[in-house]
């Protein structure tokens, strides 16, 4: 699969493989960078920039609840689930930076943020995303130890598809074309995990009060969402509507996550990749999106994926200005920095898919 087009001061696309690229002395590749980006004070927090973020998103779902009211039961009203669910996924990035304490280091008010934004306004669980995501963190791309690479609907690896016959070999032969159409059902199927998670005895709950917490604001968003449909519609335009906002949701979502790790280097996949440090096993697995301030916003921060990856505690703000000081060690370590534009993100992404799919084309298993 191709490479990503490499940013301006970074080395080209076909740079060494990870395993060639110079190496220093194990153990000092990242701290200088740390350093630097400790002394220009971009892993200070910024609550206030956060605060003003989610009164913004707030004011957001009032005036579509409010447009939602005044306009009463009619179908006009389905598309208020465009902005509704643009919302709910600033909803989302909130709870993702709340999870990793960008917004602020008090862990109760992380908590708090996340819970909110998570189990009430989204309906999905706190503590069955943090143990999914963190393991993530962890071992990105790895596909015995990252579990959003893991064997499923899509496969990322050539071994992963093998032997695949009946629904999932057909969805795997062209999932390259239904990436974007299964997408849409991501916002019901994180509902769906995080309550098997809290079902389930060996989910990530520590104790049985974080259960009842969880699982009454699940309760909440529940009946909150389904009272305020079936209050100002009727049955079916309530039910159209959410699915619809639901699937919108979730589009959003997948084009946010899907360009950050799919088709880039797997540790698994190199003899010394269970080795790397921290700054390797972070870079050489990420890309990241070129843009402005609208990529920046649709986004999530996400298209500075290799900047939050190496920092996940660093404000959403700050990844930007953090570029360049990443840029610039990955270029004197000579390390692949891969970044590249909007769309050619997803056409590397499905391109990658359309690669491991081949097999099963090939041989022309149902």
């Amino acid at each position: 699969m191709p490479q990503a087009t490499a940013a301006p001061l970074a080395p080209p696309a076909a740079s060494p493989a990870p395993d060639r690229a110079r190496r220093p002395r194990a153990g000092s590749e990242f701290a200088p960078l740390l350093r630097t980006v400790k002394e220009q004070g971009l892993l200070v927090h910024r609550p206030g920039w956060y605060a003003r973020d989610i009164a913004v998103t707030l004011l957001g779902v009032a005036a579509v609840i409010t447009a939602l009211t005044l306009i009463g039961p009619s179908w006009w009203t389905l598309p208020l689930a465009l902005p509704l669910a643009l919302l709910s996924a600033r909803a989302a990035f909130v709870g993702h930076d709340a999870g990793h304490a960008q917004i602020t280091g008090n862990r109760r008010v992380s908590r708090f943020v996340q819970l909110v934004h998570a189990n009430l306004l989204l309906g999905m669980s706190r503590e069955w995303w943090n143990d999914k995501h963190n393991r993530h963190h962890a071992h990105p791309n790895h596909l015995d130890k990252d579990p959003d690479v893991a064997a499923d609907i899509l496969v990322f690896a050539d071994h992963q598809a093998a032997g695949r016959t009946g629904l999932r070999g057909f969805l795997t032969r062209h999932q390259a074309w239904l990436f974007f159409p299964l997408t849409t059902l991501e916002g019901i199927a994180l509902k769906v995990y995080g309550i098997q998670s809290l079902l389930s005895r060996t989910g990530p709950c520590r104790t049985r009060r974080d259960r009842l917490v969880e699982g009454a604001l699940l309760l909440a968003h529940v009946a909150g969402y389904a009272a305020l449909l079936l209050t100002l519609l009727t049955p079916l335009q309530a039910l159209v509507f959410a699915l619809l906002h639901q699937m919108l949701f979730g589009l959003h979502l997948g084009l946010a996550f899907a360009p950050n790790h799919k088709g880039m280097e797997r540790p698994d996949n190199h003899p010394d990749g269970d080795s790397w440090g921290h700054l390797r096993r972070q870079v050489l697995t990420s890309r990241n999106i070129r843009g402005g301030a609208v990529t920046d916003w649709f986004l999530g921060g996400l298209n500075y994926q290799i900047e939050h990856h190496l920092f996940p505690s660093m404000p959403r703000p700050h990844l930007r200005l953090a570029r360049p000081a990443v840029l610039a060690h990955c270029r004197a370590l000579g390390l692949p920095y891969t970044e590249t534009g909007f769309a050619d993100s997803y056409r590397q992404v499905l391109g990658h898919l359309h690669e491991v799919g081949a097999p099963l084309r090939a041989e022309g298993v149902a």
